[in-house]
Formats: C-alpha cells, structure tokens, sequence
C-alpha cells in the first residue's frame, strides 16, 4: 500500500486551463473549417503533445492534413535538446516564406506556431528572429494553443504565451493517438537531476507525479479501447511518486497497471541512479512488461559521469545491467551516448568504448556533445579538436553497428509475437511490426490477407534473417 501523499500541492487539479472539453467551442469559430499540420522534434513527451494538439485542433472543427502545402496552420512542436533540432526548426520555418497558401483557405495567412522546450525556452525572442511566426506557447500551457491561435486569426500580430511552471496536467485535452493500439501514459513531469549538459529540468520544469489510482483509470480506459500497448511516460520514471508519497513508486505503479490485463507494457525513459531492485524483480515477475530496457549511460568514465552530474559509477551502472539479466537473461537493452563532452580524453572515450562492447546493446543512440547555453557544461572549457571527436563518435558508430548485428543474431530462427503497426515505407507487401524486446520485425503479408486485416494485431514470426537494426522472417 502507498503511503498517503504528502501534500496536495502537485496533485493534478481540473482547471479550466488545462482542458477544451469545457470550453465553449463557439468561442473559436475562426478555427472550424481550417487545415493543421503538425512537425514532431524530439522525444516520446513532445510525440503525446502532438496527439493532444491533433485532439484539440480536430474537437475545434479543424481538419489535419500531411504536408505544409496543404495547411493554413503549422505547429511546431520543438525539442531543444540539441543544437541540430534548433537548427532544423529554423531552416523549416524560414523555408515557410516560399510555399504560399492553398486556394481559397479561410485565412489572410498561414499562421505559424511554435510550441514546445524551444518555445518555453526563446518565448519572444522567437518572432525577434522568424518575424512571420505568429503564436508561441511552452511546455507548461499546450492547452493555451488554441485561443493562441484563434486571437492571431482574428486579429493577427504575435500572440506569445509563456508559462513559469505548471501547475496542472493536461490529461482532460482531447488527444487522437497516432496508433490505435499502443499509447503513450504520462505518469509524470520534469525533471530533477540537472545533469550538467541537459536543459529539460530548465524547459520543463521540476517534477510532478500524477496520482497512482488516475494512472490506472487511464490504463483500464485505454484497455478498453482496444490499446495493446502501453509506454508509461516521464522524463525520469524511476522515481515517480517520490513527490507525492514520499519515496519512489514506480514499481508499485508497474504491478498495477500490469493488473490491468494490458498486453504489453513499455516505460521511457530511466535514470540509473533511480533504477531500484524491486523495479529491477518486476521484469522477472511480470509477464506483460516487455522485456526491453532504454537506460542512458551517456559514458563510460568515471571522470566524466562525475562531470556530467549523473550520480552514479561505471561499476554501479554495470551491477545494474548484471542484475537485470539475472531476472530476465533475453532483455534487450538500449542507451544514449554522449562523445565529446569538455575536457573527454582518450581514455575517457576508450572506457566508454569497453562499456559499450561489454554490455552489448541492441541500440545506442550516439551524439556528439552539443552545447546548451545556460548549462553549466556550457561553461566548461574544451579544447578537443572537431576532427578528433568526429574521429571518436565514428569509431563508436561503428562499434555500435557490429555489437547490435551480433546480439540479434541469437533470434535467428527464433518465433516471436510481433505487434503489426503497418507496411514497410518501401514495399506495401510487408509487414512491419515491433517484438517484444522492441526490435523491427519485416515479413511478406501472408496471401489472402491485408495489412487491413493484420494491424494492431499481434502474430507469430519466424525469423530467418537478423540484421543489426531489424529482424526479417515469415509470418506463421
């Protein structure tokens, strides 16, 4: 049993703010009969905005449409992780100026929203720099967007709007999911580590855990809905509830939502300073928590962990992987990597390296270090050559490719349960699916059937050919 919440002050309240279902829809009238677009940068969070904008913009009498040409309005919805998200987002609006607006759209101009950790974190300087951007909101008030919106259609200009902090969650916005049959599960916001060169703790805020018994009803909801798959959502979910019962309640929020009969369950994205023992037993004892794990290593030294603000050790980071394998030898484990940090030296890389080649990833998403002003990483002095850091991050691509190739090779022949999601982008013949442990699985649509008839469902697939980034075989 969970010990009664400390305080009332981060428990999700029903302002109006935070929902379109009580507003009255008339109100924005300028928006019925308009087109949106929708361009996603980031991460898992930013993707479950995007479904409640599509929500919210659908319920308001708007139609989505796929491409920029076809739409009066444009929302951004921006990640600013990364200096080359900044720049996509720059090049993209800019480009705006030269696709002129479809014939007989009911506004005077395409308006241009840019919402999301760019827009909390630029606000007005946004239309300083692209001064045909219209509407900014932040992290904190996506259920602002549409008033946003509706001001600049009637009285164009620039309408910003953004918040400090969040005292809400938007779970009463409308959302269209992108999938029937997965969904995203936001069981919290923010982040408290302020690892030295991130800055989501700055862009969204502190954390903020929604109340266990409001995950669930949301789990069952989704359940009911036909959803097979689940992915719980938080910038750190190991250590959701500390907030709100005074310790860590993940692994209690697994089990429960596990008890809800859901078929599978996902969680993104864990700290491994946060990653406890029972939440570790839980991939052992349940049977619907899939066996794959995304935990940022970011590097293999020491030195630099420390550096980085992470909290914990190489060889704490090790014990965690040997005790995950040891309550489910098959997880397939995934991590970020970060080449270049300052001051990163040979032999920081090269521990980096042997990490690398020692636990065996089915995935690593390798970066180059990318600075953050207001960080305090961007205050530290580097002097590594570029070329010297390329050289690094090609060497651990590389690596990286050779150790996935080598560790989906133990699923050749192999039958796993593939979730279809659809047709592969090259060939509308096959099917393309995820396993459990989250790997790519491609195989011939059986005759007599249609992708129509295979979609959301899941199926059994022997596997003939093992790549190092998806599984091949025959649907049996």
């Amino acid at each position: 049993m969970l010990p009664t919440p400390q305080t009332s002050s981060n428990t999700p309240s029903n302002s109006p703010l935070t929902t379109v279902l009580d507003w009255d829809q008339s109100s924005f009238d300028s928006i019925k009969g308009t087109t949106f677009h929708v361009v996603t940068f980031g991460c898992q969070m930013n993707k479950h905005d995007s479904e409640r904008i599509v929500g919210m913009l659908a319920a308001l009498g708007s139609k989505q449409v796929h491409s920029i040409e076809e739409s009066d309005i444009i929302i951004f919805v921006t990640c600013c992780v990364r200096e080359a998200a900044d720049i996509r987002l720059m090049g993209q609006v800019a480009s705006l100026k030269n696709i002129p607006l479809r014939q007989n759209a009911p506004v005077r101009k395409r308006v241009v929203v840019i919402g999301g950790c760019i827009g909390q974190r630029d606000g007005d300087l946004l239309v300083e720099k692209l001064p045909h951007v219209d509407v900014v909101f932040g992290t904190f008030n996506l259920a602002s967007m549409p008033r946003l919106i509706h001001e600049t259609i009637l009285q164009g200009g620039h309408h910003v709007e953004v918040l400090d902090e969040a005292s809400t969650f938007p779970t009463d916005l409308p959302s269209e999911r992108e999938s029937r049959w997965s969904a995203w599960l936001p069981i919290s916001i923010g982040c408290n580590n302020f690892c030295t060169y991130c800055i989501v703790p700055y862009v969204r805020g502190r954390e903020k855990s929604r109340l266990l018994e409001d995950i669930i009803a949301d789990a069952k909801a989704l359940k009911a809905d036909g959803v097979k798959e689940i992915t719980l959502l938080g910038q750190n979910v190991n250590s959701y509830g500390r907030d709100l019962y005074g310790e860590p309640a993940f692994a209690k929020l697994l089990y429960a939502v596990a008890d809800t009969g859901i078929e599978r369950i996902r969680f993104a994205t864990s700290h491994p300073k946060d990653l406890n023992d029972a939440v570790i037993r839980a991939f052992g004892e349940l049977d619907n928590l899939m066996p794959a794990l995304h935990l940022p290593v970011q590097s293999g030294s020491n030195r630099i962990l420390k550096a980085m603000n992470r909290r914990y050790t190489r060889e704490h980071y090790l014990s965690i992987i040997d005790k995950l394998r040891s309550v489910r030898p098959d997880i397939a484990l995934s991590t970020d990597v970060i080449v270049g940090f300052p001051g990163e030296t040979e032999e920081d890389f090269l521990q980096t390296y042997d990490l690398i080649e020692q636990v065996g990833y089915h995935q690593v998403f390798t970066f180059r270090y990318s600075k953050r002003e207001g960080t305090p990483a961007a205050r530290m002095e580097d002097s590594t050559p570029h070329d010297v850091i390329q050289e690094r991050f090609e060497r651990l691509v590389a690596l990286v490719q050779d150790r996935a190739f080598e560790v989906n090779q133990v699923d050749k022949h192999a039958i796993v349960s593939v979730l279809v999601e659809g047709t592969s982008k090259r060939d509308n013949t096959i099917l393309t699916g995820r396993s459990p442990k989250n790997q790519t699985v491609h195989a011939p649509i059986p005759e007599g059937l249609s992708i129509n008839d295979l979609q959301g469902t899941i199926v059994p697939v022997q596997i003939e050919q093992a790549r190092a980034w998806y599984l091949r075989g025959k649907v049996l």
